[in-house]
C-alpha cells in the first residue's frame, strides 16, 4: 500500500513527527494529537515490530531494581502501575509473584525490607500487600523442589505488550493523529524553522516527503540512527541488550508466577502463560548486531533452562521448547559492569528548540511509557507553543472504558449477551479487544454473521477488524503481535490466516 498522503499534509506543516512505532513513540502520538497537535508517526516495520513486543509482559515496579537504589523509578513505575490497570483492564490484569527464598543469597530479613519497601513507595495501591509464606504449605510449592520452604508473595500486573502499543497507536489516531506502519523514514533535514522529512514506502517503495514543527525520535535500539545526515544524532551513549524469552509447556498448575533468584544475583520469572503454557525469561547481553535479527543464543537457552531446572528439578529439556522470542533494549550507558545493574529510566535530550527542534528518546520501560510521554510534551511546549496540558493520566485506552474497570464483570455479562457464540472464543475476544468487541462483532446475531471460520475460532470479522481498525497486514502481525493464536493453530490453520491476508491486503 503506497503512502497516501492527504494534500492538507502534503501542503501544510505537521506539528510533530514520530520516528519509531513501537510504545514510547505510540503513547507520544497519543499524548501530542490528545492536546490538538497535528502528528504523524512512522514505523519502519509494523507497530511493535521489535522491542516492545519482545518484553516480560509485565507492568511492574521493578522489585530488583531497589538494589540499585533507583527508588524514584519504582515509585514512579508503582504509580503508573496504578494508572494503566484502570486505562486497559482487559489487557492488564493483577499477577501474585512467589519469591521461593535460597539460603545463601539476599538474607530473608533483606527480602522483607524490600517488600515493604515496594509496597510503600508508590502510595495508595489497588492490589494485595506482600507476605510470608511456607512453600510446603502453599499450592505454588508443589512444584519445587523440596528443600524450599520459605518464600514470599507480592503483586505486579501483566500485560499484552503490543496490544498497548496498538491501542496507544488506535487511539493517537481517534484523536487525528497519522498512523503509518511500514513508512520508513530516509532521512531529515532542517529547512528554516521546518523539518524537511523523505518517507518511503517499506512494501512499494515510494517515496513522500513531508515537513514539521518538530520531530521526535523513538527509535528504539535503532535511536542512534543517522536520520539527519552527517554526523549520529547521539548525545548520549546506549549500551544495547538482549533480553530472551522461552516459552514451554505450563510449569505447576497454580495461579502465581514465580521470581527466581539465581546464584550470580539476577532473576527470572517463570509466568503462566496463554492457559497452557509458561514464560520463562529473561536473559540480559550485551549486543551489538542489526536488532531485528535478535535470537536467542545457545548461552541463554542454557541460563533458563538450568534456572528451572534448579528450582523445579529435571521438569524441562531444551526438546521442551515451544517458542522462543528475543528483544533488544537500548540502556542508556551509566558506567554499570553488569548489564543488569544498567539504570532502566529513560533520559530526554532536546536540541535545536529555537527552531526545528529535535527530541531524542533513550531508554525507558513499557510501565513508563504514558509519564515519558508528558514529559517529552513537557519539554515541546514552549517550542511547539502547546497551550493544552496533560490528560492521559484518567482516560482509558480503546476498549477500557468499562464501569469501574471492573473487566471481569464486565466480561461475564457481554458473553451472557451473546450465547451463540463459543463461550471460549468470546473469552478470547473479549480480553483481546474489550469493550471494542461491539464494534468487531457489528451487531451479529449468530455465527453465519461473522463470515467464514478461516481458522478454529478465528472467523473474518475479527481478521477484517484488526486489519481496517489495527493495521495488521500479515498473518504474523495478527498471529504473534495482535494476538498469540500462533501458539494455539496447527501450521496449515496459521497458513490459512496468513493467505486471508495476502488476498485482502495486496
Amino acid at each position: 500500500m503506497g503512502l497516501l498522503m492527504s494534500e492538507s499534509v502534503r501542503d501544510n506543516p505537521l506539528d510533530l513527527l514520530i520516528v519509531g512505532g513501537g510504545i514510547n513513540g505510540a503513547g507520544v502520538a497519543r499524548d501530542a494529537a490528545g492536546r490538538g497537535l497535528r502528528v504523524m508517526l512512522c514505523e519502519r516495520d509494523d507497530l511493535a515490530a521489535h522491542t516492545s513486543s519482545a518484553s516480560t509482559k509485565l507492568i511492574h515496579g521493578g522489585l530488583r531494581y531497589l538494589e540499585h537504589y533507583e527508588f524514584r523509578l519504582v515509585a514512579k513505575a508503582l504509580r503508573e502501575r496504578e494508572v494503566l490497570l484502570r486505562a486497559a483492564p482487559h489487557i492488564i490484569w493483577p499477577l501474585r509473584f512467589v519469591m521461593p527464598h535460597v539460603d545463601g543469597l539476599r538474607p530473608r530479613w533483606m527480602i522483607r525490607a524490600g517488600l515493604f519497601l515496594y509496597d510503600s513507595l508508590g502510595g495508595r495501591s489497588s492490589l494485595p500487600r506482600s507476605h510470608a509464606i511456607r512453600l510446603d504449605q502453599h499450592v505454588a510449592g508443589q512444584a519445587l523442589n523440596g528443600g524450599l520452604r520459605h518464600g514470599y508473595v507480592y503483586s505486579d500486573c501483566w500485560v499484552e505488550d503490543a496490544r498497548l502499543v496498538v491501542l496507544n497507536a488506535m487511539d493517537a489516531a481517534e484523536h487525528g493523529a497519522l498512523i503509518r506502519p511500514r513508512t520508513e523514514v530516509i532521512r531529515a533535514e532542517r529547512e528554516a524553522n521546518l523539518w524537511r522529512v523523505e518517507l518511503q514506502d517499506s512494501v512499494s517503495g515510494e517515496r513522500e516527503t513531508v515537513h514539521a514543527r518538530a520531530l521526535v525520535n523513538a527509535a528504539g535500539p535503532w535511536v542512534d540512527k543517522r536520520l539527519t545526515g552527517g554526523s549520529t544524532n547521539s548525545q548520549r551513549t546506549v549500551r544495547l541488550v538482549k533480553g530472551s524469552h522461552l516459552v514451554v509447556p505450563r510449569i505447576g498448575e497454580q495461579e502465581e508466577a514465580y521470581i527466581l533468584q539465581n546464584p550470580d544475583r539476577r532473576i527470572v520469572f517463570v509466568i503462566p502463560y496463554e492457559g497452557q503454557y509458561s514464560l520463562v525469561g529473561t536473559t540480559e547481553e550485551l549486543f551489538t548486531d542489526d536488532p531485528a535479527r535478535a535470537t536467542i543464543s545457545d548461552a541463554e537457552t542454557d541460563y533458563l533452562l538450568q534456572t528451572v531446572q534448579r528450582f523445579f528439578g529435571p521438569v524441562l529439556q531444551r526438546q521442551d521448547i515451544v517458542w522462543t522470542y528475543s528483544g533488544v533494549r537500548p540502556l542508556v550507558e551509566d558506567e554499570a559492569v553488569d548489564a543488569s545493574a544498567i539504570t532502566r529510566d529513560y533520559q530526554l535530550a532536546l536540541e535545536g528548540e529555537n527552531g526545528a527542534p529535535m527530541l531524542t528518546i533513550y531508554g525507558g520501560k513499557i510501565t513508563t511509557f504514558r509519564r515519558l510521554a508528558e514529559d517529552v510534551m513537557s519539554k515541546l511546549a514552549e517550542p511547539l507553543g502547546m497551550e493544552n496540558g496533560p490528560w492521559t493520566v484518567k482516560a482509558p485506552l480503546p476498549g477500557g472504558d468499562m464501569a469501574d474497570a471492573d473487566f471481569d464483570a464486565w466480561q461475564e455479562k457481554t458473553v451472557a449477551r451473546h450465547p451463540w457464540l463459543d463461550a471460549a472464543v468470546c473469552r478470547r475476544l473479549c480480553r483481546a479487544y474489550g469493550t471494542r468487541v461491539a464494534r468487531l462483532l457489528n451487531g451479529a446475531t449468530n455465527a453465519r454473521d461473522l463470515g467464514p471460520e478461516i481458522a478454529p475460532g478465528v472467523f473474518e470479522a475479527e481478521l477484517v477488524y484488526l486489519r481496517d481498525a489495527e493495521w495488521a497486514r500479515t498473518g504474523e502481525d495478527a498471529l504473534w503481535r495482535r494476538s498469540k493464536l500462533g501458539l494455539h493453530l496447527s501450521a496449515a490453520e496459521s497458513d490459512a490466516v496468513t493467505e486471508w491476508f495476502e488476498g485482502k491486503c495486496s
